[in-house]
């Protein structure tokens, strides 16, 4: 996959804490989270399984979902995570 502008939801091993980013690199930015590349709320909870993501033709619309998701509720987040990946699956493996 090539560069391409996304957005994404994160989650952590019992899915109980969700985390909405925006990136123009999705494999380079979750191998970033897997890894613990930097420090901050991902690294903290242990949030790196990628259970959503969205590719966008430009940064500035994905910049815009993620200011979208992020206002959500944490239920409608479950329920868009849920309609594309009822089970919650790590997703990174199928870009890679």
């Amino acid at each position: 996959m090539q560069k391409q502008p996304a957005v994404y939801i994160l989650t952590n091993k019992s899915n109980n804490v969700l985390y909405v980013g925006v990136t123009s690199d999705l494999i380079k930015r979750i191998y970033e989270h897997k890894n613990h590349v930097m420090e901050g709320f991902t690294a903290k909870y242990n949030v790196t399984k990628l259970v959503y993501f969205e590719l966008c033709d430009e940064m500035e619309t994905a910049i815009t979902r993620e200011k979208v998701l992020k206002g959500w509720k944490r239920s409608k987040k479950v329920s868009l995570i849920e309609k594309e990946n009822a089970t919650w699956q790590d997703l990174y493996e199928d870009l890679i």
